[in-house]
């Protein structure tokens, strides 16, 4: 039986399964949902912004049915070798070795060697294998983890992390269709496909026989209610008297990845009665913008100037409705193709929300640092 407790952040009541570790607060039922797919063959299209939580939802899942875990970050792979490579990697950490040698020695000799000793060993493709070849391979490759599974009765997931990245060198999308085929018929793996909001909106389209979650910021009491926690342990508490939680929770906007950067930041500063000042969090955040500042340069450097002109803009005036006349002549932008193309490359990226969120700017500390500097 499942153990609730509550804590009241202003007028409302907000209820915590504490059988869910504290890192998953405010996940809790996208937690049970996968953890009910995954104990049931099924497969997860898990869609969110990067910070959002994606990777501990699944993983903690996957841990919780008891499965083996498989991951690939699929935007190491800039075309189908390297794929492959990663795949084989990920099995050959986590399944026997006397297993794989096997498999090579009576299916596989012709594509892939592997090098072991007693208790580890690695499956490497072999190199200068023409297009056919590397299709072989990748249609017994795939399905290697379902028979290791199967013989072992165990559950095996296999987490695809940026999975639309693919489609990048995967232009006919055999591929993918592959992957597809295989995630229907698989009945030992389930697989877990990680993406952005917009790209699960592509997926969804393309009918994925997946259950589909989208991960939304997280409401401001959830996350006080989780800082607090996490402050108590050690030590500290924000100051009651001054406005320090509601600074901290203004500069977080829900984004998980950010509250967590910032509580290791206010952490390390501490004082002899353990308060949390209103100071103390307003350095914590120019202290992190401080450090974060090369990393946003650069990233805007990679940005077309239209995306870059429209993330300053939204950082700086938020708006439901960027395509309208007004917003348009207010802050210069393009009209018609090249705004809609700024604003879905930007989804793509993980860097805003769409529509459902107001295309707010996804990372918080990036809107706040972009404010400063335009500022």
């Amino acid at each position: 039986m499942l153990c609730d407790t509550a804590w009241v952040e202003g007028r409302k009541r907000v209820y915590l399964n504490l059988s869910v570790r504290l890192e998953l607060i405010g996940r809790s039922a996208e937690f049970q949902r996968i953890v009910e797919v995954l104990a049931q063959d099924g497969d997860v299209l898990i869609a969110g912004v990067p910070g959002s939580g994606r990777r501990t939802l699944v993983r903690s899942a996957a841990k919780e049915v008891g499965a083996i875990i498989l991951e690939i970050d699929c935007i190491r792979a800039g075309d189908g070798e390297r794929f492959l490579q990663l795949l084989a990697e990920a099995v050959s950490q986590n399944f026997q070795p006397a297993q794989i040698k096997n498999w090579v020695n009576t299916k596989a000799r012709e594509y892939f060697v592997f090098n072991s000793d007693e208790t580890t060993g690695k499956l490497k493709l072999i190199r200068s294998l023409n297009l056919k070849q590397l299709w072989q391979a990748f249609e017994l490759l795939l399905k290697l983890p379902q028979q290791l599974a199967e013989a072992d009765s165990k559950r095996v997931v296999l987490i695809l992390h940026t999975f639309p990245h693919i489609r990048s060198w995967d232009k006919n999308g055999e591929w993918e269709a592959t992957l597809r085929r295989e995630i229907k018929a698989q009945t030992f793996v389930s697989y877990v496909l990680v993406a952005t909001i917009a790209e699960a909106t592509n997926a969804e389209e393309n009918d994925y026989p997946y259950l589909t979650l989208k991960l939304a910021p997280l409401v401001r009491d959830v996350i006080a209610v989780w800082a607090r926690e996490i402050l108590h342990t050690q030590g500290l508490t924000f100051d009651s008297r001054s406005k320090a939680l509601q600074l901290f929770l203004d500069a977080v906007q829900g984004h998980i990845g950010d509250a967590m950067a910032l509580i290791r930041r206010i952490q390390s500063v501490r004082r002899p009665d353990g308060l949390v000042t209103e100071k103390a969090v307003h350095d914590a955040i120019q202290g992190l913008l401080k450090d974060l500042s090369i990393t946003f340069e650069s990233l805007l450097m990679l940005l077309p100037p239209n995306q870059v002109h429209l993330l300053e803009a939204l950082a700086c005036d938020p708006t439901e409705k960027p395509q309208s006349r007004e917003y348009i002549q207010k802050h210069g932008l393009s009209r018609g193709g090249s705004l809609q193309g700024a604003l879905m490359g930007l989804q793509h990226k993980g860097l805003i929300y769409g529509a459902e969120q107001g295309y707010k700017l996804a990372l918080p500390l990036l809107a706040l640092w972009l404010k400063q500097r335009l500022d």
